[in-house]
């Protein structure tokens, strides 16, 4: 189940769209100090980086990112840290690769080919450099015994360089995770506060804000402005009432009543179709 598991998780990666924000070639490029960091201290950036991949969450850690036989059977829910601290230790090159298997199928993160190139070329030079060196033990022979040397060497030069570069482009990429580059383009926008009545204070939006209006701006209507009514409103003589006689004799002095509504059972005619 679990060949078939990896198989099926390396073929959706295949099909990811997203890239890295920064390909190995320009990692130290892009943030050149934890670089440094990383090639001199790399069980310590190994450790941070996965830490922080888990959002600082070690109750989620699973040994090897889930990814290998033994996750899951290490006991890493009683002592998280110090199963990240053996396995970036013990297993340094899993760990590095556990955290890019979690990063990219978190963000969908497909790899270049430009990166697969020379993580391919480590891969094989580290496995060249073994092989020559269990021939120079079975051979014996003193010139490729030192080439083998030669080529250990070479290997391991290739490898502490590419996981360097490979944690800082982890790094990198969780620095645009969490928005150290400034907001992103297709940001969600932040959410609205809506007034609500069990609120004490609803907030201020949709109201002037404070300060309104500036100061110096009169506050009330000026002074000797017209009150309302005026005093001597209406004129004198001017009729307070309608003038006797009025409305004049004859009018109905209320509405008609009008017809009870619904009419009465006479309705409709009987001679109106039904």
């Amino acid at each position: 189940m679990a060949p078939k598991f990896d198989t099926e998780k390396m073929q959706e990666r295949q099909n990811f769209r997203n890239v890295w924000h920064t390909d190995l070639t320009h990692t130290i490029q892009g943030d050149t100090p934890y670089c440094c960091f990383a090639l001199w201290c790399a069980p310590c950036a190994s450790y941070l980086l996965r830490k922080r991949a888990l959002y600082n969450d070690m109750s989620r850690y699973t040994c090897c990112a889930g990814y290998m036989p033994c996750s899951g059977r290490c006991g890493e829910a009683k002592c998280p840290q110090l199963c990240l601290a053996t396995e970036v230790f013990c297993c340094f090159g899993t760990s590095v690769a556990s955290t890019r298997f979690l990063l990219q199928d978190e963000f969908q993160i497909q790899t270049t080919q430009c990166d697969n190139c020379i993580i391919g070329f480590m891969v094989c030079l580290s496995q060249v450099a073994c092989i020559f060196s269990i021939v120079a033990c079975i051979v014996g022979i003193d010139e490729l015994s030192e080439a083998s040397q030669l080529l250990s060497c070479l290997a391991d030069m290739v490898y502490c360089t590419v996981c360097a570069c490979m944690q800082t482009q982890h790094k990198v990429e969780m620095d645009k995770r969490d928005g150290k580059f400034g907001p992103q383009p297709m940001a969600v926008p932040p959410p609205q506060v809506m007034s609500r009545i069990d609120q004490a204070t609803p907030p201020a939006i949709g109201y002037p804000p404070q300060g309104y209006p500036p100061s110096g701006y009169p506050q009330h209507p000026p002074q000797g402005y017209p009150q309302h009514p005026p005093q001597g409103y209406p004129p004198s003589g001017y009729p307070q009432h309608p003038p006797q006689g009025y409305p004049p004799s004859g009018y109905p002095q209320n509405p008609p009543a009008y017809p009870q509504y619904p009419p009465g059972p006479a309705y409709p005619p009987q001679a109106y179709p039904k």
